[in-house]
C-alpha cells in the first residue's frame, strides 16, 4: 500500500478520531476522581473489546481484499484461516497495545503523573485479551464486515487510552495538561487504528496492477 493511499486514509479518519478524543477529554473531566480499582476494571473492559474489534476489522480487511484480488470467494490456500489468524492477532494485539497502553504511558510520563504504570493487557490479563483477539479473527472469517466495527474500534481505543491515563491521575490537572492529553489521545488512536485496520492488513495483499 503506497504512501499516496495511506495519506488520504489518515486524512479521512482525522475528524472522527478528533471527535473521539474530545469524548476522551469529557470522560477525564467526569471521571478524574474515580477510584483506581474501578478505573482499572473499566480499562480491562474497554481494552479487550478494542482488541476484539481490532482483530475483526484487521482480519476482515485482509480477507475481503484478498478475495477481491483473486476475483472470487475465498477458498483454502488463499484466504485461509491461518493467514487470518496471524495477521488479525499481530495487528490487533501489537497495535492495540501501542494505542491503549504505550502511547498513553508516554503521555503520563511527560505529564509526570504520580501513579503512572504501563498496563500491557496481553501479558497482565493474557487469559482475557488474547482469546478475544482470536475470537475477533474467527468472527471476521465467518462475517467479514468492517464499517461499524471500525467506528466502534476507534471509540473503544479512545476510551481505553483515556482510562489508562485516569489510572495514573491523583492530582488536579491544568489546562495545558488537558491539551496534552487531547493530543496524545488523538495520536494514540488516529495513527495506530488506521495502521491496524487498514494499512497493516493491506501490506499482505498484492496490488492488481
Amino acid at each position: 500500500m503506497g504512501i499516496k493511499k495511506i495519506i488520504p486514509e489518515l486524512k479521512g479518519h482525522l475528524p472522527f478520531t478528533a471527535l473521539g478524543a474530545v469524548s476522551g477529554i469529557l470522560i477525564v473531566l467526569v471521571f478524574r476522581k474515580l477510584p483506581e480499582n474501578i478505573a482499572f476494571e473499566i480499562f480491562y473492559i474497554l481494552h479487550p473489546l478494542h482488541v476484539y474489534l481490532s482483530a475483526l476489522v484487521t482480519a476482515a480487511i485482509f480477507k475481503l481484499h484478498k478475495c477481491e484480488h483473486f476475483g472470487k470467494k475465498c477458498v483454502s490456500g488463499r484466504c485461509n484461516f491461518l493467514s487470518l489468524l496471524v495477521i488479525g492477532y499481530a495487528g490487533s494485539i501489537g497495535i492495540a497495545t501501542l494505542s491503549d497502553c504505550i502511547i498513553p504511558y508516554i503521555g503520563e510520563m511527560i505529564l509526570n503523573l504520580p501513579n503512572r504504570h504501563i498496563h500491557l493487557g496481553f501479558i497482565e490479563k493474557w487469559w482475557l485479551v488474547n482469546p478475544l483477539a482470536f475470537l475477533g479473527v474467527l468472527t471476521a472469517y465467518l462475517w467479514p464486515k468492517t464499517k461499524f466495527p471500525h467506528a466502534g474500534h476507534v471509540l473503544l481505543s479512545t476510551w481505553a487510552s483515556t482510562f489508562h491515563i485516569i489510572l495514573a491521575m491523583t492530582v488536579q490537572l491544568s489546562l495545558y495538561s488537558y491539551i496534552l492529553i487531547f493530543t496524545f489521545l488523538l495520536i494514540a488512536v488516529w495513527v495506530p487504528c488506521c495502521l491496524s485496520d487498514i494499512i497493516f492488513p493491506m501490506l499482505f495483499v498484492q496490488d492488481k496492477n
